[in-house]
């Protein structure tokens, strides 16, 4: 495993030691946060030096849940790989293999493969990143429109139902493409914004409570944690999870809940412990 010695030391602002952070997020089964309390991960913190701890970005390649982040970790990784002379390269080889055999994400396991044939050569770490911003790029395109469509709402301009189709249509078109951070950000502005009618709100809560497991979990105890979102918008949640959740996912949700909510009391209060 690459060690924190091998970056150029700490980001300001990250925790000291985010590969720790992300092996907690990793054995929690929770995506990846810069740091306790921190929003989630995106393949824009891997790319531009955001997160240049190479221990940290290892552990995203293996433990990260949203499949573009573990796949954006491939390539810092593939390119400090490729500077190294043969002396050096071993470390990386056996970093790969780990990757290879033991990343949560298929196509972060697909990509150290392609590598590690390749000997780490640029031209095919290049093709990956091409690949990666094939399918991230029009996925921010149709975000972007439909920051638009949010706005629309806001100033009254289209109906509810229609923001609704919207929605979904929205949710269809970049499943699996854009950045979870980037979507559960969001809908996390959704719930938060003065200007969307409660009415849109609860219909957004009800989408959410059909999404898979983890996106849903995710979603949710965001919501339950948040100190901007409305008091009755949490109340209808809890309403509307008792009445479609089992007693384990319930309690899942509660305590995942608790741990949002002490990050969150950590990072106003630095070394108090979490829970």
């Amino acid at each position: 495993m690459i060690t924190s010695s091998d970056s150029s030391g700490p980001t300001y602002g990250l925790p000291r030691d985010l590969a720790a952070h992300f092996m907690d997020c990793g054995s929690l089964d929770t995506n990846l946060t810069l740091g306790p309390g921190g929003r989630l991960v995106i393949t824009d913190d891997l790319l531009d030096g955001t997160v240049d701890d190479l221990a940290a970005i290892s552990m995203a390649a293996v433990v990260a849940r949203d499949s573009m982040v573990a796949r954006a970790a491939i390539l810092p990784l593939g390119m400090a790989a490729s500077r190294v002379g043969d002396r050096n390269r071993a470390k990386y080889e056996k970093l790969f293999a780990l990757i290879e055999d033991s990343a949560f994400d298929t196509g972060a396991r697909e990509s150290a493969e392609v590598l590690i044939h390749s000997r780490f050569r640029e031209a095919q770490i290049r093709e990956l990143a091409e690949e990666l911003g094939g399918t991230i790029q029009p996925a921010r395109q149709r975000y972007r429109a439909f920051l638009d469509i949010i706005r629309q709402l806001a100033e009254k301009r289209i109906s509810e139902r229609s923001f609704l189709e919207e929605f979904l249509d929205f949710t269809r078109a970049v499943a699996g493409k854009l950045d979870f951070g980037i979507y559960a950000m969001c809908v996390d502005r959704m719930f938060t914004s003065a200007r969307i009618p409660m009415g849109v709100k609860l219909s957004l809560l009800r989408e959410i409570l059909n999404y898979p497991p983890l996106v849903r979990r995710e979603l949710m105890t965001s919501l339950m944690a948040s100190p901007s979102a409305p008091p009755e918008l949490r109340r209808h949640a809890e309403r509307e999870m008792a009445g479609t959740m089992s007693h384990d996912q319930l309690t899942e949700i509660v305590l995942f809940t608790t741990l949002k909510l002490a990050w969150q009391a950590q990072r106003k209060a630095p070394g108090r412990p979490t829970i």
